[in-house]
């Protein structure tokens, strides 16, 4: 190997590793194909010049994973190691955890349904390109306007299509409406029906979990407005999963916006075979109790001090 040659061998692994680059980046960006930087790689690793050193706290963390599954009686929990990581680094590696959890759900043929949020927008954005056959998406709540787009259901739902080479559905529709007529006209509307209809038959359902009064994606895209937050708070809600707001009991809230919005209903999320709820943050800890307690997910994708936080505050009730 010549020192030209080991020069860019040292800037691939750099652009793999460091930046999270895809090799199908890296190829067009070198100029070469696909299969030529996964030799690299792999020589790299050969020679010596690349080294790869796991720091090993799986026990730890797994004893953590099956306490949560046992106190909560959830069939999966990941919990993702995030101690001494910047914010926007903890988004990129819950983001690429999550997407690695959710890869090995997926099978040939399944109908995935997803709602919308930070944690689904990083998940998604690190999806690795991983093809599989007849591969459907599904938005479950609708999603329209000018506002955080990349975060909006349609796109997620598209954007996870394009990784896994499936189709997907559009919900041309806002998440939330001005009063329920209207949306009861829009949701009877064939286009909204039929996505609406295949919503309800879907195989796995990825949600957020969210929280609408500190870092919440729906304030942030225009949906709530500031008299709405002030009576969510006066009414003491929790969270919010897929735009409807939900007690800390579980129970389903009684404010108007529940019912001005158009997407998958929580009486129909808890009729899906398997729902994965994703939240990390010390803000979402009651968001995510709340969602447990009403039973609204199978599995869940954390951080370990959310996680530790949970229990900590489960026992002391």
């Amino acid at each position: 190997m010549n020192i030209e040659e080991r020069k860019i061998m040292v800037k691939v692994c750099k652009m793999y590793y460091y930046e999270s680059w895809t090799q199908e980046k890296i190829a067009a960006q070198i100029g070469v194909s696909r299969p030529i930087i996964s030799k690299m790689l792999q020589r790299a690793r050969d020679e010596g010049i690349l080294e790869i050193v796991i720091h090993d706290d799986d026990q730890e963390i797994s004893t953590l994973e099956k306490e949560m599954e046992q106190v909560f009686q959830l069939r999966r929990v990941l919990v993702v190691p995030t101690k001494d990581l910047n914010k926007e680094l903890l988004s990129r590696v819950v983001g690429k955890a999550a997407a690695q959890f959710v890869l090995k759900l997926i099978n040939n043929g399944d109908r995935i349904g997803v709602s919308w949020g930070n944690t689904l927008y990083h998940m998604v954005r690190e999806f690795p390109l991983e093809k599989k056959e007849n591969i459907k998406i599904v938005p479950l709540v609708g999603g329209t306007g000018n506002h955080r787009n990349e975060m909006h259901s349609n796109q997620i739902a598209y954007e996870l299509s394009k990784k896994l080479g499936g189709s997907c559905n559009t919900l041309y529709a806002p998440a939330i409406v001005e009063t329920e007529e209207l949306k009861q006209q829009i949701s009877q509307l064939p286009n909204i029906a039929e996505v609406l209809r295949e919503g309800e038959q879907i195989d796995l359902a990825l949600v957020g979990i969210g929280n609408p009064f500190s870092m919440s994606t729906m304030e942030r895209s225009g949906y709530l407005k500031e008299q709405v937050i002030a009576e969510l708070k006066a009414m003491n809600i929790a969270g919010d999963i897929n735009s409807r707001f939900i007690n800390q009991d579980g129970t389903v809230n009684s404010h108007p916006i529940n019912n001005k919005v158009i997407g998958l209903g929580l009486e129909q999320l808890q009729k899906i075979k398997t729902v994965v709820g994703m939240a990390f943050g010390l803000h979402k800890i009651d968001c995510i109790l709340a969602a447990l307690s009403g039973r609204f997910i199978h599995m869940l994708i954390t951080d370990e001090a959310t996680a530790r936080s949970i229990l900590e505050q489960k026992k002391a009730h």
